[in-house]
């Protein structure tokens, strides 16, 4: 890219000698934050119209070109997705440069994306935001205020914070809902979360055992400040399952007063009820009890009711 300089004095070059100091004169003058700058450094303006003439085109022709604006990749700026402003330097006159608002949304939703990460949950999940979600249905408002209530409490307080269970039928946007939770903590908190879809998660701890990085993924999870725990229940459980990886998991959190967010299909006294069985130890209610106590009392339990929005796919 050719530097303003060059630019400059090729379109110099392309007029009479008496036309050129006019046109840009009146071209730099009719620039708002030139003008701007001559207010507040009225003492720069016989400077700024000859030794730094290329300093104020290039903040000039900048603001021309963000007023039709083609995007941050086409960005046709010095510095693509930054713009100049004049500024005074001990007399002199210098350039500085500033992101533009594009700019910065891009990188804010860079950062945004490296918050939130997840365990086998789809990437449209984690896009959702309460913006995109259908709040029309009266079966959905309970469960939305919920969710903006915890939001907002989290914001505030996330060590007193109770997390939510989300439970009902398939397809009713239990899991976009805890997305949007996701989303909006990490846009106006910068709060790391993840979400893991707790069938996937438990198979792959359980194949973790012969590599032996099951306790560096348990690390993980017990301690990231907020976790959402994808549809607990529809996993099949064993005893170690319960007991040392999830029932660890949910302690951790418990002591370090971490929020612990979950989707079901269960209520709670059926997920205890799950909980209870497995295929080698059979029914073990005390060990599913003191587990639900974990739950219950840690949780704010939210039915969520609706059509099947994947019939809709």
């Amino acid at each position: 890219m050719e530097s303003i300089k060059q630019t400059l004095n090729q379109m110099l070059r392309n007029q009479k000698p008496e036309q050129n100091m006019e046109s840009f004169r009146t071209y730099v003058y009719q620039d708002s934050d030139v003008q701007a700058f001559l207010k507040a450094h009225p003492e720069s303006a016989d400077a700024l119209l000859t030794r730094y003439l290329s300093k104020a085109y290039e903040v000039a022709e900048a603001n021309h070109n963000c007023a039709a604006c083609p995007g941050l990749e086409k960005c046709p700026n010095v510095l693509p997705g930054y713009q100049p402003s004049l500024v005074d330097d001990k007399g002199g006159i210098t350039v500085t440069y500033h992101p533009c608002s594009i700019k910065l949304q891009v990188e804010q939703q860079k950062r945004q994306k490296t918050l939130i990460k997840s365990y086998y949950v789809p990437q449209k999940i984690l896009k959702a935001t309460f913006r995109t979600i259908d709040s029309t249905e009266q079966e959905r408002k309970v469960a939305l205020r919920e969710a903006v209530r915890f939001v907002e409490h989290y914001l505030q307080d996330p060590q007193s914070t109770k997390g939510l269970y989300f439970y009902g039928d398939f397809g009713v946007g239990k899991t976009h809902i805890m997305g949007a939770i996701l989303n909006t903590l990490a846009e106006r908190g910068q709060v790391e979360s993840l979400m893991v879809y707790t069938p996937d998660f438990f198979r792959e701890i359980k194949n973790s055992i012969q590599d032996s990085s099951v306790e560096d993924k348990l690390e993980y999870i017990r301690t990231v400040p907020l976790l959402v725990l994808d549809d607990i229940g529809a996993e099949t459980m064993g005893p170690w399952i319960r007991d040392d990886v999830l029932g660890s998991i949910l302690q951790r959190r418990v002591m370090e007063n971490l929020p612990t967010l979950f989707t079901s299909n269960y209520n709670l006294d059926e997920l205890e009820e799950h909980l209870a069985y497995s295929n080698k130890s059979g029914i073990e209610l005390v060990k599913a009890k003191r587990l639900m106590e974990r739950i219950r009392h840690y949780t704010v339990a939210v039915s969520l009711r609706g059509r099947n929005r994947r019939s809709d796919i």
